[in-house]
């Protein structure tokens, strides 16, 4: 191994007993945990872990750990947040070392602030280890930054839940994101996806915006559909796009045909397709 490399995996911090880690384990790919995760999972007693956790770097955990499954999905049955916390509590005070591990990072619409404060409330000690949000790491895996110079100068990241309710209290202002002029990623996306482009269009934003929804980000089943934020619902309705995905809507959506056309073969040598 590696001299320099060595010396970081051997100065890693120690999971205490009783303590909670709360960690992201990225958009989906293995390889792009962090260290400092992969260390909780060679460490924990107990990892709790989400649904989108691919089952790869579940198979990482410290042998003879416990795997939970506290996952959230939308429409299906879920775990309650309140239990999932109190699940934490519990755990951390027997005495287990616990890894609350969650897709993406957990401070990204992974309520990783909600669990933070419930296990300070209770007086348990914590980490949060941030993990690649699929906001950012699933528009790379799909050949389109964040953020292009002379294109744009901020990113919006939104949730996508409660957009069928129009402007409601608690729910995105959709009218005024749409006058922005900047990209907006969007989470969750898919079952509202026609209800979010009708009120980004009725705010004002142009039908032939670029636009692309990410399926499966970093995955061996990752798919991307490009096309504009008018034709976006009925192209997703012929599709059929497996979540989870997001959405991403702006002009930065356009590198990603600049790249195939300069490298056809770009997208199908990323490390994470099974081909």
């Amino acid at each position: 191994m590696n001299a320099a490399l060595d010396a970081i995996l051997q100065k890693l911090p120690e999971l205490p007993a009783g303590h909670v880690w709360l960690a992201g384990a990225g958009p989906g790919d293995p390889g792009l945990l962090t260290l400092h995760a992969l260390s909780a999972l060679a460490q924990a007693d107990v990892v709790v872990h989400d649904a989108l956790v691919d089952r790869r770097i579940l198979a990482l955990a410290r042998p003879g750990a416990e795997l939970r499954f506290a996952g959230k999905r939308g429409g299906r049955p879920s775990a309650d947040q309140a239990d999932i916390a109190a699940t934490l509590v519990a755990l951390a005070r027997a005495g287990r070392r616990v890894l609350r591990l969650k897709g993406g990072d957990p401070y990204i619409f992974g309520r990783g602030g909600e669990e933070a404060l419930a296990l300070a409330e209770a007086g348990i000690a914590f980490r949060v280890i941030p993990g690649i949000t699929a906001g950012i790491g699933g528009l790379a895996a799909a050949l389109i930054p964040a953020t292009q110079r002379g294109v744009n100068q901020a990113v919006v990241l939104a949730t996508g839940h409660g957009a069928d309710h129009g402007d409601v209290a608690g729910s995105v202002d959709w009218a005024a994101l749409a006058q922005l002029g900047q990209p907006i990623v969007v989470y969750m996306a898919l079952t509202h996806i026609a209800a979010i482009t009708h009120l980004l269009l009725a705010g004002g934003m142009a039908a032939d915006t670029r636009a692309a929804v990410v399926s499966q980000a970093t995955t061996p089943t990752q798919r991307v559909l490009v096309g504009t934020l008018g034709s976006l619902p009925a192209d997703l309705a012929r599709e059929r796009l497996a979540t989870p995905a997001i959405l991403v809507v702006g002009e930065i959506v356009a590198m990603r045909a600049r790249l195939l056309a300069l490298l056809p073969d770009l997208e199908r040598e990323v490390p994470w397709r099974a081909d």
